[in-house]
């Protein structure tokens, strides 16, 4: 088995805050985060996907049709965005990057063919990030 690593970088804004909880306790538990508003992150995303290579072309997959898949169906629609306010997929849910992760993978993993998505590792800040298998 092969892995193949895509990283692709955007850019959006988001507040972390529960509605059910008072301003205080928001602001106990996400710090700065319940910022009222907003606050922006320089995203990373690293998405691997894992198969045998092609005997043709030796590849897993074309590494440029995957990072067009990326932008089309994940980049394009939250780059210069607000998590809570601007993208259709992250409505009803708080954005947290745990979140975002697990709604960008059941995008990804309907549209990834010829190969099976393996991880997608997305770094919020330096210090913060997650990684998702799907389970």
């Amino acid at each position: 088995m092969v892995y193949l690593t895509r990283k692709e970088h955007f850019n959006a804004a988001h507040k972390l805050t529960n509605p059910a909880w008072s301003e205080e306790k928001n602001k106990a538990v996400f710090g700065k985060c319940a910022n009222a508003n907003w606050h922006g992150h320089n995203y990373e995303i690293w998405v691997t996907v894992k198969g045998k290579p092609d005997p043709d072309t030796g590849f897993v997959v074309n590494a440029h049709q995957l990072s067009k898949l990326i932008k089309s169906e994940i980049t394009d629609k939250v780059d210069h965005k607000n998590l809570n306010v601007d993208v259709d997929f992250m409505q009803g849910l708080l954005p947290s990057t745990e979140n975002f992760v697990i709604e960008i993978w059941k995008i990804l993993e309907a549209k990834v063919t010829g190969c099976e998505l393996h991880c997608i590792k997305l770094a919020e800040t330096d210090k913060i990030f997650v990684e998702y298998y799907g389970e």
